[in-house]
């Protein structure tokens, strides 16, 4: 992305750089059915051990003829009729054709496949052909698909539906795939309270760790949920400790600012090695990366909007690498903007908008009215980020822009 020009702030894709660096995948394995493994990584190419289709098959309802006979015969004797699944061992003769339907196996002697709407009947059920015939017309060959030896999906690949049906067409019924990244997650701060619970003055619902573990499980994670843990040393420690004993990586969400009551980073200097960042992106400026002695730490900032930026930048990619997950980021598209745009340069900015499409079918792009970090509805409203290098300013309605469509993940 743009290049920090914001002093004593690192850009977006050194942080990047330097974080992703110091990852290895985890490398622990496990067999799973074919029902448990949407949005499972691979662990190992998967190998064709038969061909698909495994035989030459009708691409249509009609009839199997031999392209030779229609030049010398009118009328040709049906000799049998072959559904999908049958296993026919009957040839088709000079001055014969046989009836098949799609997906049928195509019978010795045949090399093209006419459809029942180019035929006629007479009353002795023969049949002749009102089109022009090509020779292999509507025959799908053995292997065309997939060959014996293909290798049909590569190590890395998180599973999709159709990955999942296509390796049941081969007769796989079962996948190696990466063990799930486990993640601790936990919000520091006095004011927060657990939604359900009666607010008191000065106190706010938590809503982070909610969108947190919403976000991870879209991810595949196993998620390990440590609730709030109050501005204290003490208490930090004891949760850092427990998180750092069962989870890949752990994610905090707030103090990690430089607030009289951050402790955070305090703590974590002694437990480990954790680096305090600010970035030069908006909003999401403080962020914190680092080894605890069993585990990975990111520390994100405490404003919703700025939580979710951080965790979508920079922790998905952590994740991912952590997973061995070799999907390709979004793509960054072009749109014209709706209405002007003020700002002042300085820092990358995510500002979030709704993409829609004109009558031509252009891509457009309105910015919401708010963008205050603060403002989870903004991220609840948006479908997608615009991206506003740091040195850009004041943009005129009709501009082209940068634009980053929500995914998946964030929709």
């Amino acid at each position: 992305m743009a290049s920090c020009d914001a002093p004593g702030l690192q850009s977006l894709d050194e942080a990047l750089e330097q974080i992703l660096s110091s990852l290895t995948p985890l490398t622990e394995e496990e067999w799973v059915p074919l029902s448990q493994a949407d949005g499972r990584i691979l662990a190992a190419d998967v190998q064709s051990c038969l061909d698909l289709p495994p035989t030459d098959n009708s691409a249509m309802d009609g009839y199997a003829v031999r392209v030779e006979d229609l030049t010398e015969f009118d009328w040709l004797d049906v000799n049998q009729r072959i559904l999908a699944g049958d296993a026919t061992t009957q040839p088709i003769l000079p001055g014969e054709c046989a009836r098949i339907m799609t997906g049928a196996m195509l019978p010795e002697g045949a090399n093209t496949v006419i459809m029942q709407e180019d035929a006629e009947l007479d009353d002795d059920g023969k049949v002749r052909f009102l089109a022009a015939v090509k020779p292999s017309a509507n025959i799908r060959r053995r292997g065309e698909e997939v060959a014996v030896g293909d290798i049909v999906l590569a190590a890395g690949r998180r599973l999709r539906a159709a990955d999942i049906g296509l390796l049941a067409s081969l007769g796989i019924d079962q996948v190696v795939v990466r063990r799930r990244v486990r993640v601790a997650i936990m919000a520091t701060g006095n004011e927060l309270v657990t939604p359900g619970q009666p607010l008191q003055t000065g106190q706010i619902y938590e809503s982070n760790s909610q969108v947190l573990a919403a976000l991870l499980v879209r991810l595949g994670c196993t998620v390990i949920h440590f609730g709030i843990i109050a501005d204290d040393p003490q208490a930090l420690r004891q949760a850092y400790q427990n998180a750092d004993s069962q989870a890949d990586l752990v994610i905090a969400s707030g103090g990690v600012s430089v607030g009289e009551a951050d402790f955070s980073k305090q703590v974590l200097d002694e437990l480990g090695q954790v680096g305090l960042w600010k970035l030069a992106i908006k909003p999401g400026k403080p962020f914190a990366f680092g080894r605890l002695p069993n585990s990975w730490f990111a520390g994100l900032p405490g404003n919703p909007v700025s939580t979710m930026v951080t965790f979508d930048q920079l922790v998905v990619p952590i994740l991912t690498t952590l997973a061995g997950d070799n999907t390709p980021p979004r793509l960054a598209l072009r749109a014209r903007l709706t209405c002007g745009l003020h700002r002042r340069p300085g820092r990358l900015e995510f500002q979030r908008a709704v993409v829609s499409t004109t009558e031509d079918g252009v891509l457009q792009v309105t910015p919401l009215a708010r963008q205050g970090s603060a403002l989870l509805s903004t991220m609840s409203a948006a479908n997608a980020y615009i991206l506003l290098d740091g040195d850009s300013s004041s943009l005129e309605k009709g501009q082209p822009v940068r634009i980053e469509l929500f995914d998946g993940l964030l929709l």
